[in-house]
């Protein structure tokens, strides 16, 4: 029997190509070899969301036809959306009467969030214990590997914690998480900055042609070549920094061309938009059908869904036993 592992995203609006490059492509691999809950983890999204909740049916609908455009397949992986599995909130409810405010408090991930989202004043109780709901997500299926980059590794411990807690106080049900590290390539935005949806500088797999032609011409190239005859340093470009992730073959020839003068950045950057056209064209044409076929989309999430309930039950029924709720589940 294949191992079981979960990872999910917050239905909070549009996929970039950093997440296809650092995300999607890893799931796709992960997909061939082990037993996978991928989750469109919409308690999650409310967290930071709340009051914008009206959205939240659409942005379901756009992640999953991304998801399967990109290639993530309900044949050979379960996928869900996490409010339909109602294990997931039942555990949550149980780890967080073992899980002290202490350790929820020193969370920079929860700071860090509320800093840039302006809300220390307001934090919500949801927020605050979002790490425990992330918890359950992962401990329901008793995953012991969760796909993190190594960034991300630090955020895994709380899990953890969490699993060894519940283990010495009632029995040991919960393995400790491990990292499934995955080299996810990092790909700045347009101006240079973090990809990211709030700063608006992101390259969306939604995008038509003439949007990514237009994001791709404003990026931010070495600032010290003024003249096209002037001699380009690559490794300052974060034109460059794309072929890097993305045409990796092409890498030495573009290198070279830049520190000669052979090309000038307005040419290199309508190649990069044109290659990255190649990539995206096919996935917007699946994404289109899948958001026409808007039936076959609930089909998936609600066979996803129950399938992953019933594969649940067994951790909850195991879990009031060893904590002698000896409820007729």
């Amino acid at each position: 029997m294949k191992e079981a592992i979960f990872s999910g995203m917050r239905p909070t609006g549009s996929l970039h190509i950093g997440h296809y490059l650092g995300v999607l492509e890893n799931w796709k691999i992960l997909q061939e070899n082990y037993k996978c809950f991928f989750g469109i983890v919409d308690w999650h999204a409310l967290t930071t969301k709340w009051q914008d909740s009206a959205d939240l049916k659409a942005y379901i609908e756009e992640m999953l036809a991304e998801w399967l455009s990109c290639g993530i397949d309900p044949k050979k992986s379960t996928i869900i959306l996490q409010s339909l599995v109602p294990e997931h909130v039942h555990l949550h409810m149980v780890l967080s009467m073992l899980t002290p405010v202490s350790w929820l408090e020193r969370n920079p991930t929860v700071k860090e969030q509320a800093r840039e989202l302006g809300i220390e004043e307001q934090l919500t109780y949801g927020h605050l214990g979002y790490p425990v709901l992330m918890a359950a997500d992962i401990l329901i299926y008793k995953s012991k590997k969760v796909p993190v980059g190594i960034d991300q590794v630090p955020h895994l411990e709380m899990t953890r914690e969490i699993a060894r807690r519940f283990n010495f106080h009632y029995k040991e049900i919960f393995p400790e998480p491990e990292a499934l590290l995955a080299e996810f390539p990092k790909l700045l935005g347009v101006d240079g900055r973090k990809m990211s949806k709030s700063y608006n500088n992101a390259i969306y797999l939604k995008d038509d042609e003439k949007s990514v032609n237009e994001k791709v011409a404003s990026m931010i190239t070495d600032p010290e070549r003024i003249k096209k005859t002037d001699p380009g340093h690559p490794d300052v470009c974060n034109v460059f920094s794309y072929y890097g992730v993305l045409f990796k073959s092409e890498l030495f020839q573009v290198r070279e061309r830049c520190e000669k003068a052979q090309i000038g950045c307005v040419d290199c950057k309508k190649q990069l938009a044109k290659k990255i056209n190649e990539i995206l064209e096919p996935i917007r044409s699946q994404r289109n059908y899948y958001l026409s076929h808007k039936d076959m989309l609930w089909d998936i999430l609600k066979s996803g869904s129950n399938s992953a309930s019933s594969y649940c039950k067994n951790t909850i029924r195991e879990v009031y036993e060893a904590m002698k709720l000896n409820y007729p589940i």
